[in-house]
């Protein structure tokens, strides 16, 4: 959906569909209709955002064919959803019984990231609105903590390179921007956004930026004030904001918070853990609460599980909806919006441990949060969402 900051610039929000395992693009559409259709509903939106997950294979494929990529753009059109973001971050299997280190590979040593990543800025130039001239896509950031070595930074950065070129051919050839944007998380090289100004700095911001997930910024304890103001020293953009909360334990001692927290432990996704002024965490839940390496239980924990935005997990937890408040008026407190693109990142429904029961009760709860997220934004003094105009499904200029 559309809405207007004060200083003029349109704000886009829409939801992530990373929240659906379908990996073809049959597939996807068929969950387009199962889920995005009855949320547009529900929120009597006449056009509705969608931050589109694609898989690597239907990523190549749309780039390989521009009949694809046409059908897939008057598809969206036919049913009133745009694009103006894709997430890029798992590269494919993310609903597989067990994912957990596996979406950090391959990282950005490797070819194949950089491959997927081009083939998805292609996509993402056909999909644009015509009234939209920037795209965002957001990535994991370079790859998982543990398993980096000096020399992968050397290689992570000739694939940067090599992609940065590529997004100023496409650029020039369609005349629409597309941007990666590095999304710092709990664990990776670029955990938070101090690391975000030692490795992102070199990179030209035309092409590069970064995804702020405040999700992974809360599970850091990083304050958002502090961390804007720190990459708006730096110069490194904020291409993106995924708008998310964390799961907080204030008393993690406490019998009751730990069995409440031990609920969220589960095997699919990793749940990064830390502790309020840390030095370190725990790669996920269950090693926070038992064994040799359990976190220091005499300071607040936040766990890295995306908690439904409009909805606080059972008592004594809390979400850190607060920080989600904080981040976006600091996002959007000054004449010029910080970043333009919003996107709800809940992944998480099916491993709650009270699911939606069914697929109205998904789109029951992916409106819920939009209707949140929107009604803090028009707080914040954007004004109602403006309808996205008619536009043709086959620009010439914007496939390969």
């Amino acid at each position: 959906m559309r809405l207007r900051h004060p200083g003029g610039d349109l704000v886009h929000l829409g939801y992530c569909t990373n929240v659906h395992p379908a990996e073809d693009l049959d597939g996807i559409l068929a969950q387009l209709d199962a889920y995005a259709l009855p949320v547009r509903a529900r929120l009597e939106e006449p056009v509705l955002g969608v931050g589109l997950w694609l898989a690597h294979q239907v990523a190549a494929a749309l780039a390989a064919d521009a009949r694809l990529t046409r059908r897939l753009r008057a598809e969206l059109t036919a049913r009133g959803l745009e694009v103006v973001t894709l997430n890029g971050f798992p590269y494919g299997g993310f609903h597989q019984p067990v994912v957990k280190h596996a979406v950090y590979r391959p990282d950005w040593t490797s070819p194949e990231r950089r491959r997927y990543t081009a083939d998805l800025a292609h996509v993402l130039a056909g999909l644009l609105p015509d009234d939209v001239g920037e795209g965002s896509i957001s990535t994991l950031p370079f790859g998982w903590g543990a398993d980096w070595r000096p020399h992968h930074s050397d290689l992570a950065a000739r694939q940067i390179r090599l992609l940065g070129a590529e997004l100023g051919e496409i650029g020039r050839r369609t005349g629409r921007t597309v941007r990666v944007a590095f999304e710092p998380e709990p664990g990776c090289v670029v955990e938070t956004t101090t690391d975000a100004v030692r490795h992102l700095s070199d990179l030209d911001p035309r092409h590069f930026g970064l995804c702020l997930d405040v999700c992974h910024l809360a599970v850091a304890f990083e304050t958002p004030d502090e961390a804007l103001g720190r990459l708006a020293r730096a110069g490194i953009p904020v291409v993106k904001t995924q708008v998310s909360c964390a799961l907080h334990a204030e008393d993690p001692a406490d019998p009751a918070t730990r069995a409440a927290l031990a609920a969220f432990a589960e095997p699919r996704f990793l749940h990064q853990t830390r502790a309020a002024r840390a030095a370190a965490g725990t790669d996920d839940l269950p090693q926070a609460l038992t064994g040799p390496g359990a976190l220091d239980t005499t300071r607040p924990w936040r766990t890295h599980f995306h908690i439904p935005l409009h909805a606080d997990p059972a008592p004594p937890l809390t979400s850190t909806r607060p920080v989600l408040r904080a981040a976006l008026a600091a996002l959007l407190r000054a004449d010029t919006p910080v970043t333009r693109h919003f996107e709800t990142e809940t992944y998480t429904w099916s491993v709650l441990p009270r699911p939606p029961a069914d697929s109205a009760g998904l789109a029951d709860g992916i409106a819920a949060e939009l209707a949140w997220a929107r009604d803090e934004l028009l707080g914040l003094g954007l004004t109602a969402p403006e309808p996205a105009p008619a536009r043709s499904a086959d620009p010439n200029r914007s496939v390969r």
